[in-house]
């Protein structure tokens, strides 16, 4: 097909419009955490792993952050395990702790790897076990309701939240021009292995590295208003009135947390970003426009 007046001109545009960024960011890093929809449908994937490649071309440094939670339910169900959640978090024994170290740390972990190398990176897998990257604690979980006396402590087994991030094995291999994927699983002092939830990694890795961008990716448009609008540029004490009036509630609060706690501690900017658009990331990060919500401090 040959190439038009009117679409040469379109990818003029782009191209310009991009050139600032690609500016602004160059020696920068960026942490992603990757999951959703866009970690299952393969056009999404392939786009994702473009993307990743792109940054990591014009000088970007991506360090890639993933989830795992329904390939891990699925693994589990095909072995005859009940998946247990409270409050949304899994209840995990150390039986459900070896799918995880296996689903997230083996199989996700290598598919996204694979992936990106595919497309002409050069990635490296790891998890937070690798050059004691994540230090974790056991998180504790208490349940407070009007009619106890007193609060409800409930054990939730191997689930952890981040004590320490050690980012010399990442720092390495960005200088070495490799591009970091991590699990999230963390090790305690005895070594014990703790499933932590991804955002919770991606923007505790990103405050550590002191990086420009946190973005998470949704299966959402980002940040809705109680109409059901994209909210999209907010300071940090606009959503925290957003939390306080109940519009940000549910599966949204843990992401949310993770974003603003970034941008306290010295990330620009953190994006909560539509994982079901191809090359979203591209879009956020090269365009005017974007696809989501960004929160600055």
């Amino acid at each position: 097909m040959s190439l038009t007046s009117e679409n040469a001109m379109n990818i003029a545009h782009v191209l310009g419009e991009a050139l600032p960024y690609i500016q602004r960011f160059t020696g920068k890093t960026i942490v992603i955490k990757y999951g959703g929809n866009a970690m299952v449908d393969d056009a999404l994937k392939s786009s994702f792993a473009r993307d990743v490649v792109l940054m990591k071309l014009v000088g970007i440094n991506p360090v890639v952050v993933h989830g795992g939670g329904p390939q891990i339910g699925q693994l589990l169900e095909k072995i005859g395990k009940q998946s247990e959640f409270i409050e949304g978090m899994r209840v995990t024994d150390s039986e459900t702790m070896n799918v995880v170290e296996m689903v997230l740390g083996g199989l996700v972990n290598k598919e996204i790897v694979s992936l990106i190398n595919q497309h002409g990176g050069k990635a490296v897998g790891l998890t937070g076990k690798d050059g004691s990257l994540i230090r974790a604690r056991k998180m504790t979980f208490t349940r407070n309701k009007p009619e106890m006396k007193v609060p409800e402590i409930i054990d939730i087994g191997h689930v952890g939240e981040v004590e320490t991030i050690n980012t010399a094995v990442v720092d390495m291999l960005v200088q070495g021009d490799f591009i970091p994927v991590i699990a999230p699983i963390g090790v305690g002092k005895d070594g014990q292995a703790y499933n932590i939830n991804a955002d919770l990694v991606a923007g505790k890795l990103a405050e550590t590295l002191k990086a420009e961008k946190l973005i998470l990716l949704t299966n959402t448009k980002g940040l809705l208003d109680k109409d059901g609008k994209l909210l999209t540029g907010l300071s940090s004490q606009r959503v925290d009135e957003l939390i306080a009036d109940g519009t940000i509630h549910g599966g949204m609060l843990p992401k949310i947390g993770s974003a603003l706690e970034a941008v306290r501690n010295g990330v620009q900017t953190s994006h909560i970003i539509d994982g079901r658009v191809q090359h979203a990331v591209m879009l956020e990060i090269f365009t005017d426009e974007g696809v989501g919500t960004l929160i600055r401090s």
